[in-house]
């Protein structure tokens, strides 16, 4: 605008100028600043998506720490969006099965502190023509997947193994929940929760949002986990999973958190059970 002004009228002076038009001296001077911004928050926006690609406005946003209307405005306006998510496959199904009798505990529940609720399930995973199957255990207080394990068969051991990987780091839960899936009302699978005095729960017959919770996490995780045959090695792909987990726990933004599980936990924990109160304990114990 400036450089209009002075081309069109080098002789009028900048305040004569400004009565004629009606506007104010400084707004000859103005030069637009948002192109410049949205430029800076679109590379912004692009790292994060290149880290992140299931990232939608809203985790970019948590992420950059900035307005999320924001994020969204700059993503449409230069048609940044995130890769869409793969179809989810279907579980094998179990054939000629009764209802199970187990109630479902966690329906209408309030769950407001850590290991209260865990919730388990297992996905399979397509590989160079047969499946690799990853079983879970996420406390649904604080996301986070406390338990896992990997086996080339789905079967009761495959889910006793995630649960005992569970215990084994973590206090023992009230309940845990699952579908209802043979695997989970095998009696091994019960005499162990029997042994450490968890209560079982069971979603309802084909009810898959009973259990939401693993269900949206296996969702994220095969996106960005990728397409398992790039991993040519059967010992790779168990790695590869393991370092996801540990990035989903430690660094993904969990949209209902703000934050990734792991940094949610810690800082209930530190919250509900501060240093000096840690202190004091050993004191009056000593």
């Amino acid at each position: 605008m400036a450089e209009a002004i002075n081309q069109f009228a080098p002789k009028e002076s900048k305040s004569a100028l400004a009565r004629r038009l009606g506007i104010s001296r400084a707004s000859l001077y103005y030069r637009p600043k948002l192109p410049a911004k949205d430029l800076k928050l679109k590379a912004d926006i692009e790292m994060v998506m290149g880290q992140d690609k299931a990232y939608g406005h809203r985790r970019i946003a948590d992420e950059l720490d900035i307005n999320k209307k924001r994020a969204l405005r700059v993503m449409k306006l230069y048609g940044l969006k995130p890769k869409r998510r793969r179809k989810k496959p279907e579980k094998p199904k179990d054939k000629n099965q009764k209802p199970a009798t187990t109630p479902n505990l966690v329906k209408g529940l309030a769950v407001s502190c850590p290991h209260r609720v865990w919730a388990s399930d297992f996905t399979y995973l397509p590989y160079f023509g047969k499946f690799v199957y990853l079983a879970t255990v996420e406390d649904i207080f604080t996301r986070q997947l406390v338990g896992w394990a990997v086996s080339t068969r789905h079967n009761v051991n495959l889910v006793t193994l995630a649960l005992v990987d569970a215990v084994l780091s973590h206090p023992i839960p009230d309940i845990i929940h699952s579908d209802q899936g043979s695997e989970y009302r095998h009696k091994i699978y019960r005499n162990l929760l029997k042994s450490l005095n968890i209560k079982q729960s069971m979603t309802a017959r084909k009810s898959p949002w009973e259990n939401g919770y693993q269900e949206s996490f296996y969702s994220g995780f095969k996106f960005e986990l990728g397409h398992p045959e790039i991993y040519p090695e059967l010992g790779e792909l168990i790695e590869a999973v393991a370092q996801q987990i540990h990035y989903y726990n430690n660094h993904r933004i969990h949209t209902a958190l703000k934050c990734p599980p792991a940094v949610f936990a810690r800082r209930y924990d530190y919250k509900n059970n501060p240093p000096d109160r840690q202190v004091t304990a050993v004191r009056q114990v000593v």
